[in-house]
């Protein structure tokens, strides 16, 4: 049989498996219809939102007929499109950058009670390609990958709805609104924060159900959002642990890794505080000390992150996982955000043990001391760090504690069952 292809740039040959072909299919093995929309293409897996839209796919596609609708976000390999087309029978994109705005559409979203952004973004042509797409191949689930997405759910109507919620973004606002110095800042990041509480209340309202991460984002959504709790489902992140598991090579003595993405703020952010806060206390005692930070930074002003000269700065890397291995120590000093860090699970399947703060441990389920080391003073952060580095007993105690956690608790094929299933109930 030939092989399905899908609309990507610089491929002309487009051919896609019939609607009718699909159908008859369904007919055949009774399987149910799911329909992805995806703020980004899943793969490959280059940041914790794809790793999680990836999996969950994936688990759907066990059992059940889906497709995937998704932006464009960046240029395209063929061969991504192939991986996907083993999950997806079908595939569209929609060749936009999902956070594109325009200065007209900014200074409209001042006068709108939805965050500018949203406004602004907002794709006329996703919207059609949903519209015509849904009412041919007819799902009956759609399920949303983050509140970017949401709108162009709300054009199909007779359809069950899940959207996940894997960053609560009212939530995040509200945390930057209490960071924020200075009257006009502060007034800033407060407009921000009740017109994204009103967009959030305004499209989760209109799912059937809600996905949170953590059982702390459920119950602040419930209550922030005014959701009934039995339609907010917690769906955590997870791990692939055979992929991501730990090797008999040596680690790098006083090396330490970041394995985030600085385009995403909260790790911006972390970064900024551990290396103005944190950093020079280490390196007095360990002059020695190595950083790495891996992941995209296009466009990111690490340059302005202090001691900056002394960071290596990977970028985009297709595999982390030797770079993680080799270093003494994950550092998650995150200050902001939701759900559960994706980075700090990889971390520890990998036999790295890792030193978080509360807010980067938060919803874990992970013993401080056992699994991890915690510490939100920069001072208690600084010291856990240099007892981790000089400690060779204490790390590979976290090392055998963390990996087996990560096992039993967070593999994503348990997780992706229970979010089948949640998809599958015949009521919901």
């Amino acid at each position: 049989m030939e092989p399905r292809r899908g609309c990507f740039r610089g491929v002309p040959d487009v051919r896609w498996i019939s609607i009718a072909a699909a159908e008859a299919r369904a007919v055949q093995v009774g399987l149910m219809r799911v329909l992805f929309l995806s703020t980004w293409f899943p793969f490959p897996l280059s940041q914790g939102s794809k790793i999680r839209a990836y999996h969950l796919i994936k688990a759907i596609a066990r059992n059940h007929d889906s497709a995937l609708v998704s932006f464009a976000d960046t240029q395209l390999d063929q061969s991504w499109a192939d991986h996907m087309r083993q999950f997806c029978s079908q595939v569209r994109l929609v060749e936009r950058d999902p956070f594109a705005t325009s200065s007209l559409g900014n200074i409209r979203g001042w006068f709108s009670l939805h965050p500018s952004f949203v406004r602004s973004a907002y794709s006329k042509e996703m919207a059609s390609v949903v519209r015509q797409f849904s009412s041919q191949w007819r799902p009956d689930r759609i399920v949303v990958f983050t509140f970017v997405a949401g709108p162009y759910a709300l054009a199909v109507d007779d359809v069950t709805r899940v959207i996940d919620v894997d960053n609560f973004m009212s939530r995040m606002m509200f945390e930057a609104y209490q960071e924020a110095i200075g009257v006009n800042a502060k007034a800033r990041r407060y407009l921000a924060w009740r017109k994204f509480l009103h967009y959030e209340k305004w499209l989760y309202h209109r799912f059937d159900r809600c996905l949170a991460v953590t059982g702390h984002d459920r119950a602040l959504m419930s209550s922030q959002l005014g959701l009934d709790p039995d339609r907010i489902c917690v769906i955590p992140n997870g791990v692939d642990t055979v992929y991501n598991r730990p090797t008999d090579d040596p680690p790098d003595r006083y090396t330490l890794v970041f394995n985030g993405s600085l385009m995403y703020d909260a790790n911006y952010d972390a970064m900024m505080y551990f290396l103005r806060e944190v950093f020079p206390a280490i390196y007095d005692r360990c002059p020695c000390i190595k950083l790495t930070i891996t992941g995209k930074h296009d466009g990111v002003p690490v340059d302005r992150l202090p001691h900056a000269e002394r960071v290596k700065f990977t970028g985009y890397l297709d595999d982390i996982r030797p770079v993680v291995r080799r270093s003494w120590a994950c550092i998650a000093p995150i200050r902001m955000g939701g759900g559960t860090r994706l980075k700090i699970l990889e971390a520890m399947a990998l036999g790295t043990p890792v030193v978080s703060t509360s807010k980067g441990a938060e919803g874990l389920g992970a013993i401080p001391g056992e699994h991890l080391l915690v510490a939100d003073d920069p001072r208690e952060f600084a010291e856990k760090t240099i007892s981790l580095l000089d400690d060779l007993q204490l790390r590979q105690s976290l090392s055998i504690h963390a990996s087996k956690f990560v096992q039993d608790r967070y593999e994503w094929k348990m997780i992706g069952e229970r979010f089948e299933s949640i998809v599958g109930r015949s009521r919901f």
